[in-house]
């Protein structure tokens, strides 16, 4: 309770000193998303994994990554279009969402054979850097040439006149700070329960430890979707999945004597799973530029299959085999055939409706 409540309000905290910074520098909210909200809510993933490296668990630290970044997409993104229809700007269709499945993809290709070496990890580290510095210096020259609303620069110019710096810095300071240690406090609570009801080892590693180190993503997003900054929600997943593999298995590879190991299981099975759920964003985002009810309860549906199967094959349960027939041969078709309808439907507007073309930022 102690972990959730810290959460709860590091999560407000850290919405309300990003969004007072964006305003103040000049930054788009979508940059300070991707950057700024999305590396600090990432944090205890960060730790988890270099805790896990410098103890020897070199899988624990790589299945961490993949077990978060497929929760953040299927699980926050679902829940938060659920409860509020989520509006996807056309920087995160066009560039960062695309960052993000070559990001996966890279790492599929560098981990196939079940290890991470040293200098993968150092290649990760400094694609992290570039992408950091890239985005902070578009989202600058964006500043420049974007045209914003009258209401929107008062509430600017307010900020700016009764708000020191300093203040949005200590909102982001404080709520960065409840978030970890919430994180932190709710994971091993949960730990110790899941021990004391004697669930295995490797259920709470891949399960409870993936959630866990993610409850920051999902606090901070569906925080973000109420206050209405839908770009720092959407863009603090998409930016936490980029963060994790590049920083998180990077830095964790890099501290690790001989890098991270995979297990055949995680190799073959999880990370094409990470790399399919990202993929499924993009003709999702496409639609429309946005996240409906329906789209969001595909995603929830998912992950609700994907905990399910992972539950029946780490205890080898005698109901593995139906439910795999159930997969391949029901819920895939049906996923194939949501998003073909949802991508055909879209088409058919834009033809019978060009002006209502535009996504959620092409007037500015």
């Amino acid at each position: 309770m102690l972990g959730l409540l810290l959460l709860i309000g590091g999560a407000d905290g850290l919405v309300k000193g990003a969004t007072r910074l964006a305003e103040r520098v000049g930054v788009p909210s979508l940059v300070i998303g991707l950057t700024v909200v999305a590396f600090g809510t990432s944090a205890p993933e960060l730790a988890v994994s270099i805790r896990a490296a410098l103890t020897g668990q070199r899988e624990m630290a790589m299945a961490n990554v993949v077990g978060s970044n497929i929760f953040n997409v299927l699980f926050i993104l679902g829940l938060s279009a659920v409860i509020i229809p989520l509006t996807i700007s056309r920087q995160l269709i066009r560039q960062d969402v695309p960052i993000m499945i070559l990001t996966t993809a890279l790492v599929l290709s560098m981990a196939i054979d079940g290890q991470l070496s040293r200098w993968n990890s150092a290649a990760l580290v400094v694609l992290l850097i570039g992408y950091t510095v890239f985005l902070f210096a578009q989202g600058k020259r964006a500043a420049h040439v974007k045209t914003t609303a009258s209401s929107s620069e008062a509430v600017t110019e307010t900020i700016k006149k009764n708000a020191p710096a300093w203040h949005s810095l200590l909102w982001l300071a404080i709520g960065l700070s409840c978030l970890i240690f919430g994180a932190n406090v709710l994971v091993d609570s949960a730990v110790n329960i899941a021990r004391v009801f004697e669930i295995s080892e490797a259920v709470i590693g891949l399960t409870i430890l993936a959630i866990g180190t993610s409850l920051p993503e999902v606090v901070t997003s569906l925080v973000a979707s109420l206050r209405g900054q839908r770009d720092i929600a959407v863009g603090n997943v998409v930016g936490s999945n980029t963060f994790n593999l590049l920083a998180v298995l990077g830095i964790s590879g890099l501290v690790s004597e001989q890098g991270l190991t995979g297990s055949l299981q995680l190799v073959q099975q999880d990370f094409p799973i990470m790399l399919a759920v990202a993929l499924l964003c993009l003709p999702l985002f496409f639609t429309g530029a946005s996240l409906s009810r329906i789209e969001g309860g595909l995603f929830l549906s998912l992950y609700l299959l994907y905990s399910t199967f992972l539950i029946g094959v780490t205890t080898h349960a005698h109901w593995l085999s139906s439910l795999k027939l159930f997969i391949f041969y029901l819920c895939i078709p049906l996923t194939v055939l949501t998003v073909t309808g949802t991508l055909v439907n879209d088409l058919r507007k834009r033809r019978q409706w060009p002006g209502t073309n535009k996504g959620p930022d092409d007037d500015t």
